[in-house]
């Protein structure tokens, strides 16, 4: 039985032998279409290629795409876990044609590959096409020889593609396979398409039409081929299962979740497993591609998976997190196909172990929650909007997990009210998405790529440099010329401006021609060309002028030294507290860095320190920051870090600095800082300068973010504090060295004499003080009870004021007033023998309410409250004898 590896391999290698060149996954956020949450088909990578905008070394493709659907209109989240197919992560096996082969070839290569290499039968196998389509039908009789009954004509959308409302669009064929009558269900097209004995496995798209707005068509000049076979489908089909769940990739890592519950994969808990397995795929696939958790677009939908299976493992038991022990059974069984797994391990355990850790926190609570709203229904009453959003805003409950535990009751919720709540309190934590993509106007960038080729950024090796301005772009279109004043944006042939990309800002400086000259503000990327945003200061400047252009060195030199900084600040982090540590942002910017990073808690002072002096130490190492050009695969095969979700090309820039003590010179495993990067760098360590940490503080949900200096900047502020610490020590009339300890003596000199005056304040309200009149004991219903009005105690001063009255009527009630400057804090106290029919707690209540206050709380023992006016005094005692004789 081939396992899903092998099916995997074997389309792969079938379309290899075919000319097609095998590409790899993209990531699942989306670099190219800005309408898409995340990655749910084989074509998104290819969409630019479809359209004509982007042209490839290659004219036929094949993959086996990750995709989520999980978000937006393309959302399989309700049904995961209680149908056989239905998923949030699914693998999508394609080949693709852009303007090579058409229907005559793609149709054969399905067949040959479902007969012959997969050894489906024939006669099982029966296909759909548009049904005017009358080309691929012929082309199935004649190539598989199918009857006319086997291939069915669908008049409807289910076999016509369209990529939006205008634009590529074209008919598909579908191909079913029949299970056979022992399974209830009819062929497509039938009343009974909806049953189980003909499952779709294969869509082949014939991408031949242009559509306009009026609704006409015409057939498009590149006609090319877009299809999409599940991997989990044909797989379940290849293993002879008729359930996605029981692959042996699927039914791994069922096993994996019912080991560590102790319970049985197939009892009770099979939907729970079949939801953790499933959620475990795609929520460790989107940590690796870079995506984190939290309150909105993309983190908001992973957080959701993650919550929703922490709830299946509550379920099942599970006292402990659970998910991230799953990991390691999902990197076995999908690591070598998708080695982003394997490099990210340690991050998404860390993050399934975090997120599961708070969630837990209030699960119980929530769940709790839900049972008494439940109580409060009739049965079969759907749960009332405004409760489902308590659960949603107190709890972090998304709506769709409230769905799914009442599902399990047989009940709905009312997801108008719980709109119209959401709506009412303005909840900040929206399942809403903004759009995503790089660039709105790529349009006219692609078309520049593909007019005049990629921009040559040279910045690598120099700060100057000739080139030819080959477009100038103003306000999205192009023009010719530019006269001073005016705002534009400048692509040349070759550039030493750097464009702001992993952090790193784009570098400004002048654009020099014969005729004007243009400062450049800033420089980004977009398509392949370099975009100089600047503004003409001088003369004119146009189209197909020779240029000269000038970084500005200082300016470079500052964003050099911090972004070099980060790279041993990385590591430094990394060895400090643990490999669990990857970037999650930073940047590099001419005044400072900040860089964030994986972590669940604060740094101690001590660790601060550490990796202060540690970056510190490999600075005055003064090394040589040497960069090699190198493949992917061979630059992490040396160890290099890579940023998480970031896209590489064929090639990769490779940055090592540092070197580890005792190393000798050539060996790749001794040096300190190995990252694959393509920003500029220092040429030696040493040119960093200084290294200051100014500290850590929480970015986001298990991220923290430090901010340093570096250079010039560093050694200001070192000199800032140096000075700001000579002043302290001058007024405190000590030596720079000795002001630590001298501050210390000082405050716990403070502290005693805030002590001794404390004291002094209760003796002079206690009666020794000349010429104060020592307090009266009454009786109240045989309890004794001494009040005391005093001044210049302050509130924190009167429980030890109350004690020692306490200790002098030795049984009884005291009530001590203070008078705070025109306001009163006010405290009783009952002794022991006493607080089973007297409470201060009562008796401070009444004196607070006398005092114009509210409320007061304590023990029955002693109790505490203030007051608006202590001019009525006299009437809190009162208060307080009337309590006292009220119990007595």
């Amino acid at each position: 039985m081939p396992s899903l590896n092998d099916i995997r391999s074997t389309f792969l290698d079938y379309f290899k032998r075919n000319d097609h060149r095998v590409v790899a996954s993209s990531p699942l956020v989306p670099r190219n279409d800005p309408t898409l949450m995340f990655t749910n088909s084989g074509m998104v990578q290819f969409k630019n290629c479809f359209t004509g905008v982007e042209k490839r070394d290659y004219v036929r493709a094949t993959t086996a795409q990750k995709c989520v659907r999980a978000g937006g209109k393309h959302n399989d989240l309700d049904n995961v876990g209680y149908t056989a197919r239905h998923h949030t992560f699914f693998e999508m096996l394609g080949n693709f044609s852009f303007g090579d082969y058409f229907k005559e070839e793609a149709i054969p290569y399905a067949w040959e590959l479902l007969t012959k290499d997969f050894g489906l039968n024939k006669d099982r196998l029966l296909v759909t096409v548009y049904h005017t389509d009358d080309e691929a039908a012929g082309i199935w009789k004649k190539v598989a020889g199918l009857s006319d009954d086997r291939i069915i004509r669908i008049p409807t959308d289910d076999n016509f593609w369209r990529m939006g409302p205008t634009g590529p669009c074209g008919p598909c064929t579908e191909i079913f396979y029949d299970h056979g009558p022992s399974i209830w269900g009819g062929p497509p097209g039938s009343a009974e398409e909806d049953g189980d004995r003909f499952i779709e496995i294969w869509n082949l798209v014939f991408m031949q039409n242009e559509q306009f707005e009026d609704g006409s068509m015409r057939a498009l000049d590149m006609q090319s081929i877009d299809t999409g076979m599940g991997l989990e489908r044909i797989g379940a089909l290849l293993q002879g299962k008729h359930d996605n769940y029981d692959t042996d990739l699927m039914r791994s890592l069922i096993e994996a979740s019912a080991h560590g519950t102790s319970t049985d994969p197939d009892g009770p808990g099979k939907v729970h497993h079949r939801v953790i397995a499933d959620h475990l795929r795609s929520t460790s696939f989107l940590i690796a591609d870079g995506v984190m958790p939290s309150n909105e677009g993309r983190g908001y939908v992973l957080r959701r998976i993650m919550r929703r299976a922490m709830r299946h493992a509550h379920l099942l038991g599970a006292d402990d997190p659970l998910m991230y022990r799953l990991v390691p059974a999902l990197v076995r069984q999908m690591g070598a196909a998708y080695p982003e797994l394997v490099r990210a391990e340690a991050l998404i355990e860390e993050t399934l172990k975090l997120e599961e850790t708070r969630f837990k926190q209030t699960l119980d609570r929530g769940l709790r929650l839900l049972d008494d709203e439940l109580s409060k229904l009739g049965e079969g009453q759907p749960l009332p909007g405004a409760a489902a959003f308590r659960l949603y805003d107190t709890y972090g409950f998304p709506l769709d997990l409230t769905q799914d535990a009442l599902r399990e009751k047989g009940r709905a919720v009312d997801v108008k009210g719980f709109g119209h709540a959401m709506e009412e309190q303005k909840a900040k934590a929206r399942a809403a998405w903004a759009g995503s993509g790089e660039t709105k106007d790529a349009q006219i960038w692609f078309d520049l790529t593909e007019k005049h080729g990629a921009t040559e950024f040279l910045g690598y090796d120099t700060e100057t440099a000739e080139g030819q301005i080959v477009a100038l772009v103003a306000d999205g279109k192009e023009t010719g010329s530019a006269a001073a004043g005016a705002k534009i944006q400048i692509v040349v042939n070759q550039t030493p401006f750097y464009a702001e990309a992993g952090g790193q800002v784009g570098d400004s400086g002048l654009i020099r021609t014969d005729t004007g000259t243009a400062t450049v503000t800033d420089t980004r990327k977009a398509a392949g060309v370099f975009i100089h945003i600047a503004e003409v200061s001088d003369g004119q400047i146009a189209r197909g002028q020779p240029a000269k252009l000038e970084v500005g060195h200082t300016r470079r030199s500052a964003i050099r030294a911090n972004h070099s900084a980060t790279h041993l600040l990385h590591e430094a982090l990394r060895r400090a507290l643990g490999a669990h540590v990857a970037q999650r942002g930073s940047l590099n910017a001419e005044d400072r860095l900040r860089f964030d990073f994986s972590h669940s808690k604060a740094m101690s002072a001590d660790e601060v320190a550490t990796v202060e002096a540690e970056v510190n130490e490999y600075i005055r190492q003064n090394s040589p920051v040497e960069t090699r050009i190198m493949t992917p695969d061979d630059a992490r095969a040396l160890g290099a870090q890579a940023l998480f979700g970031e896209k590489y090309g064929d090639e990769v820039r490779v940055v090592s600095m540092g070197r580890l003590a005792g190393a000798g010179k050539g060996t790749d495993g001794a040096t300190y800082s190995l990252e694959l990067c393509g920003g500029t760098h220092v040429a030696r360590t040493g040119d960093i300068g200084a290294f200051a940490l100014l500290g850590d503080s929480a970015s986001s949900a298990g991220v923290r973010r430090i901010e340093a200096l570096t250079g010039q900047a560093a050694l200001d502020h070192l000199r800032r504090q140096d000075q700001r610490l000579s002043e302290v020590a001058a007024v405190l009339k000590a030596q720079p060295g000795d002001v630590p300890a001298r501050v210390k003596a000082l405050m716990e000199e403070r502290k005693a004499l805030a002590n001794e005056v404390a004291q002094l304040r209760r003796e002079l309200a206690m009666g020794g003080g000349a010429g104060t009149a020592v307090p009266e004991t009454r009786e109240i219903g045989g309890v004794k009870f001494l009040p005391q009005v005093v001044a210049g105690v302050s509130g924190k001063d009167l429980p030890a004021l109350v004690d020692e009255l306490k200790a002098r009527i030795g049984s009884g009630a005291v009530l001590v007033v203070a008078d705070t400057g025109g306001k009163a804090a006010v405290a009783a106290g009952v002794t022991s023998d006493l607080t089973g029919r007297l409470s201060a707690v009562e008796i401070v209540k009444a004196a607070a309410a006398a005092l114009g206050g509210k409320g007061g709380g304590g023990r029955p023992d002693m109790a505490q409250a203030g007051g608006a006016d202590a001019s009525k005094a006299d009437d809190a005692v009162k208060a307080a004898e009337a309590v006292i004789g009220g119990a007595a």
